[in-house]
């Protein structure tokens, strides 16, 4: 093996940290800009746009692309075979590395589409498996997805559109969350869920640091709770006023 294969002295300048995520991006040799995440017996490198590994399966961007295709082509009778379960597996575990690079990295945005990859690989499998356990092994897991989804959203939307927005995401995500464990039944385990009240905590930081107070559609639900009809009837004009995306 020739000597410049041998990553002894990067690995060396970039000590692991147990506990720590360490991600950075760096510059390829061709000039493209990769994700770098130091683990214990090394590294893993990924790309920065579509599937992690850089594969185009099928010639698709991303095996859930090539799987979608497959299901319009098949229609109603299109089932997940072994193989394809698998090869799904393969892209969750690569989503879930690269989403919490992003984190780390403070690319909330970016961390919030590979948030919405994971989601939508976990609705298709539970669309299109026949084995129930299988899919389980993966809904348990919606809440934490959720819950980074949540985090990058409301970091994103403080700095980009303010911090009565940031709070109205993480209720939003709260209330995501909350319907997953209604689904399966365990609604009063939500009121327990340590990453929901790291979402709480969040946000009665953005709401102590901001000076946020009831934000208008927290408004606009208490005056529902109320009867109160006309000031919701004003507080619905005022959020329509809002322009979009506010």
């Amino acid at each position: 093996m020739a000597d410049h294969q041998d990553i002894t002295a990067v690995l060396a300048d970039w000590p692991y940290q147990p506990g720590v995520v360490s991600a950075r991006l760096v510059a390829a040799a061709d000039g493209r800009d990769v994700i770098q995440l130091r683990v214990e017996l090394g590294l893993l490198q990924m790309e920065t746009e579509h599937r992690p590994d850089g594969q185009q399966p099928g010639g698709a961007p991303t095996y859930l692309d090539l799987m979608d295709q497959a299901a319009l082509a098949e229609g109603e009778k299109f089932e997940l075979s072994d193989e394809q379960a698998e090869e799904l597996d393969r892209e969750f575990i690569q989503y879930y590395h690269r989403r919490i690079c992003w984190l780390a990295l403070r690319e909330f945005d970016r961390a919030v589409g590979d948030a919405d990859h994971t989601l939508r690989l976990m609705d298709f499998a539970a669309a299109h498996s026949g084995d129930e356990e299988w899919v389980v092994s993966h809904e348990q897991y919606r809440p934490f997805v959720l819950f980074h989804r949540t985090q990058a959203a409301a970091l994103f939307r403080l700095t980009e559109e303010g911090p009565e927005e940031a709070v109205e995401e993480i209720n939003a995500g709260l209330e995501r969350i909350r319907e997953v464990y209604s689904r399966f039944e365990a609604e009063e385990e939500f009121s327990e869920d340590e990453l929901a009240e790291q979402l709480r905590r969040l946000q009665e930081w953005i709401r102590e640091n901001y000076s946020v107070g009831r934000t208008l559609r927290e408004q606009l639900a208490d005056a529902v709770a109320s009867e109160q009809y006309e000031l919701a009837a004003q507080l619905r004009d005022e959020l329509s006023r809002r322009p979009k995306g506010q």
